[in-house]
């Protein structure tokens, strides 16, 4: 059985989606993956290289004014040197973001990932769950509270540091690295059953 290769490229402004970026890697790694975490705002050449022999990318920024930071677009420019080399060609992709109020335009921010992904001929993997907390019998610790399908939207009062990063926003993006990595594992073993 093939070991896939997750790397989570992402930025935090102020330590939220680091939590999250973490989450993904446990759930990653639960699932058998070798999981790098890599901070755009400083990558390196050498973390370029990891991203280019990872079998999936995991994209994760906060969202600020409606779309992903701007140190993530600096980032997503930057990789146009992939793009003209189709060095990310079928690949796997995802995605995950926070901000502040519920919904905050976050599904802007997993479209933006998802455009990112395709300009690149990847294959994007979706968060693969029914939406949480939407009856009046569901809870706020419900996975997927927030109802995203795309990707993990987590939601993180604008008055709490990292450590108010919800609980159910945490199990939702580890369930998120769980599935890249399973779906890595499985897209693995179908190029060589091919």
């Amino acid at each position: 059985m093939t070991t896939p290769v997750v790397s989570i490229a992402y930025h935090s402004g102020y330590g939220h989606t680091a939590v999250l970026a973490e989450a993904v890697r446990d759930g990653a790694a639960d699932a058998g993956a070798t999981v790098h975490l890599i901070k755009v705002d400083g990558i390196t050449d050498a973390e370029w290289e990891l991203l280019d022999a990872s079998d999936a990318i995991v994209f994760g920024s906060p969202t600020y004014m409606g779309t992903a930071s701007g140190a993530f677009h600096q980032f997503a420019e930057a990789t146009s040197k992939r793009w003209f080399t189709d060095a990310w060609l079928d690949k796997l992709a995802a995605g995950f973001t926070n901000s502040g109020s519920k919904s905050g335009d976050k599904g802007h921010t997993l479209q933006f990932f998802q455009t990112l992904a395709g300009q690149h001929g990847m294959t994007w993997v979706n968060l693969g769950l029914k939406p949480g907390w939407n009856s009046s019998e569901a809870s706020e610790n419900d996975l997927n509270r927030l109802g995203f399908f795309s990707g993990a939207g987590a939601q993180t009062h604008t008055d709490q540091g990292p450590e108010g990063v919800h609980k159910a926003d945490v199990a939702t993006a580890e369930h998120l690295g769980r599935r890249v990595a399973t779906t890595a594992r499985t897209f693995a073993a179908g190029r060589v059953a091919a």
